[in-house]
């Protein structure tokens, strides 16, 4: 039952983000070639040496801390609550705890 608010209000927050945020259709990456849907590379996004969005390990620690599992929480994955490849911030605000059966779901169809 605690869940629904939870859910309903990450779900409220992104429409928010979206809206607030006028970068994130660029941060998409334009068109994706005329297809009606936009392309899943971040032109925008910060690299790491193979080529991946870079992300701070900093910003995950000081969120597992914050969360009180400074060493992980056994069966989760630190998700972005508004992907990186998105415009998503790579901060602890924009950070959740996700099972990992959840996480490999959501990565299937990112």
């Amino acid at each position: 039952m605690a869940h629904k608010p939870l859910a309903a209000l990450a779900g409220s927050a992104i429409i928010g983000a979206a809206l607030l945020n006028p970068n994130l259709a660029e941060a998409r990456g334009g068109g994706g070639g005329g297809h009606g849907h936009a392309s899943n590379y971040c032109t925008i996004c910060a690299r790491d040496s193979h080529g991946r969005i870079a992300r701070s390990p900093e910003a995950r620690q000081e969120f597992m801390t914050q969360t009180g599992y400074p060493h992980g929480r056994p069966g989760y994955v630190v998700d972005h609550v508004i992907p990186l490849k998105r415009g998503g911030a790579d901060a602890p605000s924009n950070m959740q705890w996700q099972t990992i059966a959840a996480g490999k779901a959501k990565d299937a169809t990112e």
